[in-house]
């Protein structure tokens, strides 16, 4: 479980990077920056699998949906969830609706608990409800200030563990799944840069962006990368708790970028940083023991 704990982290950290990086490369829009991260993960994506030994994983999906059709329309599914995701995030920060993206992450991980608890009966340790508690304060008071759910809350909400259930359905929750994934998001992706601004043949006028884009595939790959090997590991409540993490490190990027905490947001973010120790005291407690025990 450890390991799982420390490549969720992982995870996280890298997704507040790439919440701070859409900011450096400027004058690409918010689908576009999709766009290139879609194009961009995927070669980075394959070569990890390839260097791990793990393309398998890929012929094994393969296989099974040319045995089974009808596997292709969950593929799509999924594929589509998660593109929804991907383009969200990078769309948000960029048209004023940031604001109701990290309200959904504040929500995230309470239902992904909620659905751990009741798809797959999962059972909570003592800090995990402690800190499942205080999280749940925390969201309370950012939902008394947000007044209403709008449709990015919902979609971060509930998109997410509608995603995880279907692949773990498919039986397609690993690398191979992911892979896929953006294998079908490439013609989306194709399309946004097409469609953009900027576009592949206006780069030459911004020559920092042929470092910057290459760079955004190789953060997006190593992300998801964690993202999706956590939560393989561990148990979907505990993955989904472990999601505030995120939400946390994206406001400390939005205080880099110059932005501030309210004084009634306080009530928001301290509950959940306290539940964010517990689980850190949690992780580091099991990872002692584990290495105690050799």
């Amino acid at each position: 479980m450890s390991k799982g704990i420390v490549f969720s982290v992982l995870s996280s950290t890298l997704f507040a990077v790439l919440y701070f990086y859409s900011t450096l490369l400027a004058p690409l829009d918010g689908e576009e920056i999709f766009g290139w991260r879609t194009l961009l993960t995927l070669p980075f994506l394959t070569i990890f699998i390839w260097t791990c030994g793990r393309q398998q994983l890929i012929r094994t999906l393969v296989q099974r949906i040319r045995h089974q059709p009808l596997l292709l329309i969950g593929a799509l599914a999924t594929s589509a969830l998660l593109g929804i995701q991907l383009w969200l995030f990078m769309w948000a920060p960029l048209h004023g609706r940031a604001l109701h993206v990290s309200l959904g992450y504040f929500l995230l991980p309470l239902t992904m608990l909620l659905t751990g608890r009741i798809v797959y009966q999962d059972r909570l340790s003592m800090p995990q409800k402690m800190a499942a508690l205080c999280a749940a304060c925390g969201v309370a008071n950012e939902l008394i200030q947000a007044g209403s759910f709008s449709w990015e809350t919902l979609v971060v909400a509930l998109g997410y563990p509608l995603y995880f259930v279907l692949r773990r359905r498919l039986n397609a929750n690993n690398l191979g799944g992911l892979w896929l994934d953006m294998t079908l998001l490439l013609p989306v992706g194709a399309w946004f840069i097409y469609a953009g601004n900027v576009g592949v043949t206006a780069l030459g006028g911004y020559p920092l962006l042929y470092l910057l884009v290459p760079l955004l595939g190789v953060l997006s790959a190593c992300a998801l990368i964690f993202y999706m090997v956590a939560s393989q590991i561990l148990s979907l409540s505990l993955f989904g708790l472990l999601g505030y993490v995120e939400p946390v490190l994206l406001v400390l990027v939005a205080l880099l970028l110059g932005e501030s905490i309210k004084a009634h947001e306080w009530l928001t973010y301290i509950p959940i940083w306290i539940a964010v120790c517990l689980l850190a005291a949690e992780g580091a407690a099991t990872l002692y023991k584990t290495r105690s025990a050799r």
